[in-house]
């Protein structure tokens, strides 16, 4: 279940250090959630950073993307294994 910002979001800016894999981008009105890189923060927190510190509650999971946590956790271990290529 991959999240969604919806167009509630101010542009406080809180969401977007708080996401472990760089999910987070600015898009053209409001901030924006790359599907294929949100675990919902699997593999490195207990709950979702960004929907924690959003101050108005904006941050939702995308009833179009019904992802399992086996689904979120191989893709935490996908985005882990590319960053230790990538840096290392």
């Amino acid at each position: 279940m991959a999240l969604i910002i919806t167009d509630e979001c101010i542009n406080c800016d809180v969401c977007e250090p708080e996401c472990p894999n760089d999910a987070i981008y600015q898009g053209d009105e409001i901030y924006e959630i790359e599907p294929l890189r949100c675990t919902e923060c699997i593999g490195h927190f207990e709950v979702s950073q960004c929907v924690e510190v959003c101050p108005v509650e904006c941050i939702i999971v995308d009833p179009e993307r019904t992802e399992s946590r086996e689904l979120l956790l191989g893709r935490y271990h996908m985005l882990m294994a590319h960053n230790v290529t990538a840096n290392g």
